[in-house]
């Protein structure tokens, strides 16, 4: 027989709405309520303590309760708890920080762009994708390649990007304009016999087959994770993305790098991208940017696409796109610190 349900369990299951729940099971197991964590470990309601393995949602890198982090939130509240980026203003936490991710970017990266979440940064590199072809004159340009088992958040977008099949039953996705080429996972999707360099040919293949199938010229941008992390941490072939980088390149398709779970360190570098040889056009952070001690994300944008931003805003009278809580400075101080 099941324990009865706590206090607190019972005013969860009253109020709040989980993510990645089944929602009807909830009701008789009850949430797991955590009250505390230091370090490595989280403390239930009860004072039971676990390893918290996974750091969270692969974010908390730092641990829970680091002294340093939590003085630096404290010191950023007092002086500036909120402000904005919109009509060209700043804070000095967004720019330190924009400044330190430009520095330890696997690529060159001109500008940053601030958000609250990976969600909302692969949603964004969507949207400056299609701005920037826009801006090119190639208003035909607009499809995304992602991967079967990929995942890239759960905005409309995001989830459309997302190759696993929970992020698109019954919510009505993927939406349009968003193609799933092969997973490159040789264990589980490799023919009998077959070796590694002949899976990654046909990987290839397969991914050439789209292209011109679908047609170069309405293909904006290619998003991949370096290493895929909910549809299962999937190493891709060596050689992979030295592979499929000549193809891109050769069509002008935008190469997206999914950071979000791989960067700052996840993969023994800075970032996933240089572990892997991916050499991105953009890229996507998030989670550990702040050790998720505040929620944070941004897109890191080269040159030659903060060229075209500048000049269609110029078009425009403006670059209509932003995000309340991008670049709080809460969490960009959190995210120098870090």
């Amino acid at each position: 027989m099941n324990n009865p349900l706590s206090n607190m369990q019972v005013r969860d299951l009253q109020s709040v709405l989980h993510p990645y729940t089944n929602l009807h099971k909830i009701k008789e197991t009850g949430s797991l309520v955590i009250s505390e964590g230091k370090g490595v470990e989280v403390f239930d309601a009860h004072g039971r303590g676990y390893i918290e393995g996974m750091s969270g949602l692969w974010c908390a890198g730092l641990g829970f309760g680091d002294t340093e982090m939590v003085e630096a939130a404290k010191e950023q509240l007092d002086r500036l708890p909120y402000y904005h980026l919109f009509t060209g203003r700043t804070t000095e936490p967004a720019v330190e920080l924009a400044e330190k991710l430009k520095e330890i970017a696997p690529v060159p990266v001109s500008h940053v762009f601030y958000t609250s979440s990976g969600s909302e940064a692969n949603d964004t590199q969507v949207k400056l994708a299609w701005y920037y072809n826009n801006a090119l004159g190639r208003p035909d340009k607009k499809k995304i390649i992602s991967r079967v088992k990929a995942y890239h958040g759960v905005t409309v977008m995001a989830a459309s990007l997302t190759g696993l099949p929970y992020n698109h039953m019954d919510f009505d996705l993927p939406v349009d304009r968003v193609l799933h080429t092969d997973c490159p996972h040789h264990y589980r999707f490799g023919k009998p016999g077959e070796s590694e360099e002949e899976f990654l040919a046909g990987l290839v293949a397969s991914l050439e087959a789209m292209i011109e199938r679908e047609g170069p010229e309405t293909i904006a941008a290619f998003i991949a994770e370096p290493v895929m992390g909910a549809g299962g941490v999937i190493v891709p072939p060596k050689g992979y993305f030295e592979a499929i980088r000549p193809i891109l390149r050769q069509h002008d398709i935008l190469m997206i790098a999914d950071e979000v779970i791989t960067g700052f360190c996840r993969t023994g570098n800075w970032f996933g991208s240089t572990t892997l040889n991916v050499e991105p056009d953009t890229l996507s952070v998030a989670k550990q940017l702040t050790s998720a001690y505040a929620p944070l994300g941004a897109v890191m944008v080269p040159r030659h696409m903060m060229d075209a931003l500048e000049s269609q805003s110029e078009k425009l009278g403006t670059f209509g796109h932003g995000y309340t809580y991008g670049g709080h400075p809460l969490g960009c101080a959190l995210g120098v610190k870090a």
